[in-house]
């Protein structure tokens, strides 16, 4: 996507958002609980039964790994490429990489987002070479969705099937807040290899972006330089960041507004 230097500073006041409720999460729950006493039952009279058969030492439990599910972000935005309670999971295939980015690309809600956006584009005139009208708001919205599309199939699809790399976001989940807001944001500089599982430098990140950058110099208007390249690609970086955010903190949202709902 292609963003002016307003849209960068509303990234930043996003992440603070998503900071400040990270902070009043943590102190919910260093709340002192204080557990309440029943009052003892009188043991109940029980016939004899044979004794249990005490569990053998090759009895184990190997916790089940749950897929990743589309549990979406303010019950609206897809979350398509996240894994939760689960420290590893089979590689995608190609064809399950594409049709997932596809899914989140082409939902209605996406699409809708992506709407709003040319919208205040079209209020703030950016590019006025746009100009207004249905014909500037079309143009807005077309060139802004195709930014969309093209850096999401580079980053999650296109370089994560040629490096072999998991484009899906791996919640931590649990910790100290700090720590997993640190680890949300390295996001885009580490992710997994497809091979090894292990942790290396998210190659698909950078070229991703970087390939939208790129290609919307041949449609969007000039001027095409250097510097409005890398105004595009350091937006991009900052928006996955944010997204990566939202994945990790979306489930303590989530039963923050369910708990509210129950009280009411």
């Amino acid at each position: 996507m292609q963003y002016g230097k307003r849209s960068r500073g509303g990234i930043i006041l996003a992440l603070a958002f998503v900071g400040l409720l990270g902070v009043a999460q943590t102190l919910r729950a260093q709340e002192v609980v204080v557990p309440t006493q029943t009052p003892a039952t009188p043991p109940v009279q029980t016939p004899n039964l044979p004794a249990p058969v005490p569990a053998t030492a090759t009895t184990k439990t190997t916790p089940t790994a749950q897929p990743q599910k589309d549990d979406r972000i303010f019950f609206a935005l897809p979350n398509l490429l996240t894994v939760e309670n689960a420290s590893s999971m089979p590689p995608l295939t190609t064809k399950q990489k594409f049709k997932t980015v596809a899914e989140g690309c082409f939902d209605p809600v996406e699409v809708a987002f992506m709407g709003i956006e040319a919208g205040i584009g079209q209020a703030d005139n950016t590019n006025p070479t746009y100009h207004q009208g249905l014909i500037g708001y079309s143009k807005r919205f077309g060139t802004d969705y195709a930014d969309a599309i093209i850096g999401n199939f580079g980053t999650g699809a296109i370089f994560p099937t040629l490096l072999h790399q998991d484009p899906r976001y791996y919640q931590m989940g649990k910790g100290n807040f700090f720590r997993r807001f640190g680890y949300a944001a390295m996001r885009v500089v580490v992710t997994r290899s497809d091979r090894s599982g292990k942790h290396e430098f998210n190659f698909s990140e950078f070229l991703g972006n970087g390939m939208a950058a790129a290609i919307s110099n041949t449609y969007h208007p000039a001027p095409h330089t250097i510097a409005s390249n890398t105004n595009v690609l350091e937006t991009q970086i900052l928006m996955d960041a944010l997204g990566y955010e939202l994945k990790e903190f979306w489930p303590d949202i989530h039963r923050l507004i369910v708990r509210g709902k129950h009280k009411t």
